[in-house]
């Protein structure tokens, strides 16, 4: 059988919420690279990776399993994430739209080359920046510009219910 990805929650996420990466079915003590990929929205390219080796039954979680080099080493369990490089020199990865999530490709790739080993897995996980049914409402009063976030669910009614004034 094919080696397997496992990422949990599956398809989707919140930005901020920890991602858990995993790869069954491997040889054992297989070396692998694992590399994460994602375009902004203007189309520049950041990516990510590290080297590991699975254990003795053929698994690789990356919550106990440290990457052994790549773009970042030891015990990172969100380090594909956390540690994405552009391409363009000076670019910086920023969300202009809160209300379109990220779309991150993993891969996972046999031996220790991030561009030459044998596709093993790969799936693609959104990470998004707004629960679902939170509302996002503008604000302009006067000078004051703002975003109001509100929760979902019956309670949020009473959110909406204040007023601004200036002073």
């Amino acid at each position: 059988m094919p080696a397997a990805l496992s990422l949990e929650p599956a398809g989707r996420s919140l930005w901020d919420e920890p991602l858990r990466i995993a790869v069954h079915r491997l040889a054992p003590q297989q070396p692998v690279t694992l590399r994460a990929a994602l375009r902004d929205e203007k189309g520049a390219l950041f990516r990510a990776h590290a080297r590991y080796r699975a254990d003795a039954a053929g698994r690789l979680d990356l919550q106990r399993a440290p990457a052994l080099g790549g773009s970042f080493a030891g015990l990172e369990p969100m380090g594909l994430l956390w540690a994405m490089q552009p391409d363009r020199p000076f670019w910086r990865l920023l969300k202009r739209d809160v209300q379109t999530p990220f779309v991150v490709e993993l891969e996972v790739l046999d031996g220790h080359e991030p561009d030459q080993g044998k596709l093993l897995a790969s799936a693609v996980h959104e990470r998004h920046f707004l629960a679902p049914g939170v509302r996002r409402v503008p604000v302009r009063e006067g000078r004051v510009r703002a975003t109001l976030f509100l929760p979902a669910g019956k309670g949020s009614r009473h959110w909406a219910s204040g007023h601004f004034s200036r002073s």
